[in-house]
């Protein structure tokens, strides 16, 4: 099994994704748009560039996306962030910066009692973003987990 993150945009994810490989590093998988598949021959030319399913992947883990069209709107990213954890603070704040740049930041990146630095940023394309800097990358286990 696998469980991913598939964020909808609002026409830009070709550009969004190019930006996290910029930023982040990684891979890009896939960008097909909408007009090099099949049942999609009636959307129109500016749908038909908008991508279908894009596909990046960051150290083995996927981030996956598609354009909004007029028959399923864009809505925003609404109630969930994309995390990235990092162990090294001045990546953390090179990375929080570009995602920044255009962007909004809820919460500046910042020490915590948990974290060298965390913030939360909404990027320039609509995904908002938990920067986390802590000493051991990873999810944090506790007896609660069930």
């Amino acid at each position: 099994m696998q469980l991913n993150t598939y964020l909808s945009f609002n026409g830009d994810c070709r550009q969004a994704f190019e930006f996290y490989l910029k930023t982040l590093g990684g891979k890009i998988h896939a960008l097909m748009p909408f007009g090099d598949n099949p049942g999609c021959e009636s959307l129109s030319a500016e749908e038909r560039e908008k991508i279908m399913h894009g596909c990046y992947e960051l150290d083995g883990f996927f981030l996956m996306g598609t354009d909004a069209t007029s028959q399923y709107p864009y809505q925003g990213v609404n109630g969930a962030h994309v995390a990235l954890t990092l162990g090294d603070a001045d990546i953390a704040r090179r990375v929080f910066e570009a995602f920044a740049d255009g962007g909004n930041v809820q919460m500046p990146l910042q020490e915590t009692f948990w974290a060298k630095a965390y913030g939360i940023v909404t990027d320039r394309f609509g995904v908002p973003w938990m920067i986390n800097c802590v000493e051991h990358v990873g999810c944090v286990e506790t007896d609660q987990a069930a």
